[in-house]
């Protein structure tokens, strides 16, 4: 017998461990099954389970054990990311913590440390994902930095190298000072801020009294200055283009260059060029052959090795000793010096506040500073070639198909990949240098010491490079480096490549564009067919969840209070295609409503001896009742399954709903209740029998997405052993039943009562209250179908009577049209007309005075361009709530007159 209630946490863990015992997560490479395989995005080995991972992990699962139900040889690859920087610094912490250092440590024992770690302590996010019913092929877990996958980051190294295809160069770079490392533009976050704008005045060369004010928010910098650039067609600086002006503090020459980058509508119009400390300066720096002087080090300290300090007073500008005095200082210590000194000698014209954009390190919170330095780079120009043409021709389709756009634009305008990072947890590149520097690329030093010998004509000392690559590298080749390459394996045969890879938009270039790039080139195949892009998690109100805000929701703690299979059907139900997805409590105690409902609904049958029955036929079934509900069962699975193909989770899940809940529970059960008590013994042991065939095509419906109350109630009720629910067949629609009949029937029926109760609802009738219900202009069919259901209609719509209205129709009575028919419930003795009349008006005055509000805030154009888009997005919803609430109170008033 059922337990009153389902207990997740009782449940979970024993029916995981079960499903994971008995390698029912497993592929199966020797089967003769159409293979069927999703990557895992690979999650840092430092990581914990957030909700963006609950999204992605909710959502390959339920169509990993949907295609697995469908007979497919499914594989989900798991596995985790090395995570370089985020690892590097959690174990750099602890070792600070113990009052030593990875430095003080030596690389080979600091890297042994993280190791270590890593067993201990990482991947505890497998674990976590377990607890959401990931149905992972745990066996075949791999890490990125295992030996397997380590041969192909080499092998990719070497061939990429030996093509042409990595170089070393001098270029800019985003570098975090703190962990005095290159990183990559994922891992920088833009953070406004307040500041100011700098004016200062830089004398023209040769003009006496001439200067030129430039606008900056580090005039730090301006030693490392190279050009002031000003727009071509800027009528003020027409004349001083060509000419050249000095630096104050240093007193060096620089030309005043005409270029674009400079807008005259920003500032003083004219912008100082530092080539070696801003992005955007560099790309002048090279239009115009620009020295670039870099006047910060690895920690962003003032360092003059590129600056001539020893210049004369050059028409009394320079200040050397002041100059010299900066070797050292911070930037933000630098910036203070500088301007004070500005100040005094006249040449600060100004100091305005001024927000912008600053880039931190995303992890530890380090302002970045665009440097300057030689590192190895990937020409991703030449691989994203081949990429493209993937999309362009359809042979990888992304869903929804806009998100092309995206893809399209970044790889269209893509730029060198820096792949080198100054850490020491990485793969670490396989580039030796000889005595001059000359670099040999090997698969290992024995290979590159036989290429030196053969360089040098003689053995020569190598010395490795000290850089690891950047972990996009290695994630990059994830969909073939799991499976084996570059050995030929059978599962690389058998599931590349994949069909479906579910990610955030957020990483399609990072990521999803990196493995296409590598894919093509390697495997000369796409990495996957489909790449579905789903939305960010935000809060209720469309917020972005962040711990500053407050607002952010542990997946965890919501599986240990609604219960795993709650949160799953909650993301399912929100996941639409192109919108972010709102999640709050709220939601998720919703949607555990339903599994109480079904688990209600189960016990329900389950008291009323509901079983499956051996050899039932649906083909078979006779009774309208039971017609009807199986005809509205299999409409629910080709719906679902439409909707599970073209990724509609959302539908998928609302399709599952409402048959369950409305189709099912509330109309189903309820016309049941009667047959199961009645002395009609073949009608009760047909419906009994038809209730359990539905109750079992349900289980199926939904096990995709509620693994554990499903295969609970499929092992309670004897269709298998538990445990077996996820290898059970997903249902198939049978052979059209000659339905429509029983559907008319029933529907007629349902929309009957449900009328009836509409009107009570809107009447305010108390439920204590039985009121006739006379029929007008209605058939003898209609008649003879209402008398056949009378018991059920007059239960379930609180009916005293059914009869046929005999003259006009009273005075004070409700009407409602029905096909054919009219049907009357006098409210005469049950409410007072006057006073419900006074009643709707009252609520339809404030309904439409709120509609109101509601329209003249939405066209007040300052509201919709300045307000957040979910805030508008939320005020159109509130907006069509409010005049539905209108349209439902003049139907009232108009029933009764």
């Amino acid at each position: 017998m059922l337990n009153k209630t389902f207990e997740p946490a009782q449940t979970e863990k024993r029916l995981y461990d079960l499903w994971e015992s008995r390698k029912a997560f497993s592929a199966q490479p020797g089967s003769d099954r159409q293979p069927f395989t999703i990557m895992i995005p690979p999650p840092n080995v430092t990581g914990t389970l957030h909700m963006g991972h609950a999204l992605t992990m909710t959502l390959q699962d339920t169509l990993i054990r949907w295609k697995r139900m469908q007979g497919f040889d499914t594989l989900w690859q798991p596995g985790t990311d090395h995570a370089g920087i985020a690892t590097q610094m959690v174990v750099e912490r602890a070792i600070s913590a113990e009052g030593s250092s990875r430095q003080a440590m030596g690389r080979e024992a600091f890297v042994e440390r993280v190791w270590k770690w890593k067993e201990e302590s990482g991947g505890g996010i497998t674990r976590q994902l377990r607890r959401l019913g990931a149905s992972l092929d745990w066996p075949r877990e791999r890490f990125t930095m295992d030996e397997g996958l380590s041969r192909s980051v080499r092998e990719v190294f070497v061939n990429l190298f030996r093509d042409g295809l990595i170089y070393r160069d001098r270029r800019l770079v985003n570098w975090d000072p703190v962990f005095r490392s290159a990183i990559s533009d994922l891992e920088v976050e833009s953070k406004d801020v307040a500041g100011n704008l700098w004016y200062i005045r830089y004398p023209v060369d040769g003009l006496d009294g001439v200067t030129i004010t430039v606008a900056t928010t580090r005039p730090e910098t301006m030693l490392g200055d190279a050009a002031v650039a000003v727009h071509p067609e800027d009528e003020r600086y027409k004349a001083l283009i060509g000419r050249f002006v000095r630096l104050p503090l240093t007193g060096r020459l620089i030309p005043i260059v005409a270029d674009e980058h400079s807008d005259p509508e920003k500032g003083s119009g004219a912008v100082k060029i530092t080539p070696a400390h801003d992005f955007n300066d560099f790309e002048v720096g090279r239009r115009h052959n620009l020295p670039m002087l870099s006047i910060l080090d690895d920690q962003a300290r003032v360092v003059l090795d590129e600056i001539d300090t020893e210049l004369s007073a050059q028409e009394g500008l320079a200040d050397p000793a002041f100059v010299r005095s900066l070797s050292g200082l911070s930037r933000e210590e630098a910036r203070k010096a500088v301007v004070a000194r500005l100040e005094e000698t006249g040449w600060l014209e100004k100091i305005e506040p001024h927000r912008h954009q600053v880039p931190h390190a995303e992890r530890g919170g380090a302002v970045i500073e665009p440097r300057l330095t030689t590192q190895w780079y990937c020409d991703a120009g030449k691989l994203a070639g081949p990429a493209m043409e993937a999309v362009t021709s359809g042979k990888t389709e992304f869903v929804p198909k806009q998100w092309e756009n995206t893809f399209f634009a970044w790889m269209r305008d893509i730029q060198p990949w820096c792949i080198s990072r100054q850490l020491w947890w990485g793969h670490r590149i396989p580039a030796w240098y000889g005595p001059d520097e000359h670099v040999f690329v090997a698969h290992d030093e024995a290979e590159a010491q036989r290429l030196a010998t053969q360089h040098y004509g003689a053995p020569q000392p190598l010395r490795q490079d000290e850089d690891v690559l950047d972990t996009w590298f290695s994630s990059a080749l994830w969909p073939f480096s799991t499976l084996g390459w570059p050995e030929q394996t059978p599962e690389l045969n058998r599931y590349y490549p994949t069909d479906v890879l579910v990610t955030g938009f957020d990483i399609i270039f990072f990521w999803v564009a990196r493995m296409m790039m590598m894919g093509q080139h390697f495997m000369k195949d796409v990495p996957f067919r489909h790449v579905f892009i789903h939305g960010l998690v935000r809060d209720e109100h469309g917020q972005k969840m962040s711990k500053s805000k407050g607002n952010g929701i542990d997946p965890l703690e919501l599986i240990d209070e609604y219960g795993a299979d709650a949160m799953r059907f909650t993301i399912c139900a929100l996941t639409g295609i192109g919108r972010d997805v709102k999640l709050g409590r709220k939601r998720v105690e919703d949607y555990r409503a339903f599994m109480t409902k079904l688990w209600n609904a189960a016990r329900f049958c389950e008291m009323n001896g509901v079983a499956p029955q051996a050899g039932f036929d649906p083909q078979a079934v006779r009774s309208p009742l039971g017609r009807w509900i199986i005809a509205e069962a299999e409409a629910a699975v080709v719906e679902a399954t439409n909707a599970l193909t073209a990724y509609r989770f959302d539908e998928y899940a609302q399709t599952s709903y409402r048959f369950v809940w409305n189709r099912f529970c509330d109309w189903f059960l309820e016309f049941a209740k009667p047959v199961f008590t009645s002395d009609n013994a073949g009608e009760a042991a047909e419906i009994r029998a038809v209730a359990a065939h539905v109750l079992g095509m349900i289980l199926r419906l939904l096990q995709p997405v509620v693994p554990f109350i499903t295969d609970t109630l499929w092992h309670a009720f004897g269709f298998g052993e538990e445990g077996s629910l996820i290898n059970a067949a997903w249902p198939l629609p049978a052979q059209p039943l000659e339905a429509q009949d029983a559907q008319r029937e029933c529907d007629h029926i349902i929309r009957l009562i449900t009328e009836v109760r509409t009107v009570r609802s809107e009447m305010n009738i108390p439920p204590s209250l039985m009121a006739p219900v006379l029929f007008k202009d209605a058939s003898p069919e209609t008649l003879e179908r209402v008398n056949r259901w009378a018991d059920s209609v007059r239960r379930m719509a609180r009916i005293s009577e059914i009869t046929t209205l005999e003259g006009e129709i009273p005075n004070g009575a409700a009407q409602m049209i029905v096909d054919e028919a009219t049907l009357v419930l006098p409210l005469e003795g049950l409410i007072d007309l006057s006073v419900e009349k006074a009643r709707l008006t009252k609520d339809l005055a404030k309904a439409e005075d709120e509609v109101s509000k509601t329209e003249k805030k939405l066209g007040n154009e300052n509201f919709v361009s300045r307000a957040k888009p979910e805030i508008v997005q939320e005020m159109r919803e509130r907006l069509e709530a409010q005049q539905g609430e209108c349209i439902r109170l003049r139907a009232a008033l108009a029933r009764i007159g």
